[in-house]
């Protein structure tokens, strides 16, 4: 086992998740692929997570050490610890530079850029599956959600029950 791809493969997965069980299907994707963890040891992680004390998210230490024992731990620690550090400290340089114009034309074009991407990848799926109406429904609740028309939790929960019924 490469401890570095190890944590990588943590690193990963803490940092494009958001906490609690969120990393659990890229960790069980890379590494029962890799054959350094099994159905097993996700469920031992899992239930030593919920009866110990402490956030959610910490599931991943024990996952850590039940796969490569205390260096898996520790990798593991690092992995969980080191996104919320990241927010910490661009939001400690954001303090320093927000309020200049050029911060805020980079945040403004890097907020263009997400939605580009995002309507790149809307025109792929409606290229994919065609124009529907199930598929034009799930468009504008994102546009709903882009103007902040209505909270986040109905549009998911629209968007929810519209993929159970047609899918």
């Amino acid at each position: 086992m490469d401890l570095l791809t190890y944590f990588a493969i943590f690193l990963k997965a803490t940092l494009t998740s958001t906490g609690g069980f969120a990393p659990l299907p890229s960790l069980h994707a890379d590494l029962t692929s890799r054959g350094w963890a099994s159905e097993h040891h996700f469920a031992e992680s899992i239930a030593v997570g919920q009866v110990s004390p402490g956030p959610n998210g910490l599931w991943v230490v024990s996952l850590g050490y039940i796969t490569a024992g205390f260096a898996g731990a520790g990798l593991a620690l690092i992995a969980v610890l080191l996104p919320p550090l990241l927010v910490l400290a661009v939001h400690r340089v954001y303090d320093r530079v927000g309020h200049f114009p050029s911060t805020r034309a980079f945040l403004n074009g890097v907020s263009l850029a997400i939605c580009g991407i995002g309507v790149v990848i809307f025109t792929r799926i409606l290229a994919q599956y065609g124009i529907n109406l199930p598929a034009l429904a799930l468009m504008g609740l994102g546009l709903l959600m882009a103007f902040r028309r209505l909270p986040a939790i109905v549009i998911v929960s629209v968007a929810a029950i519209i993929g159970m019924l047609v899918f």
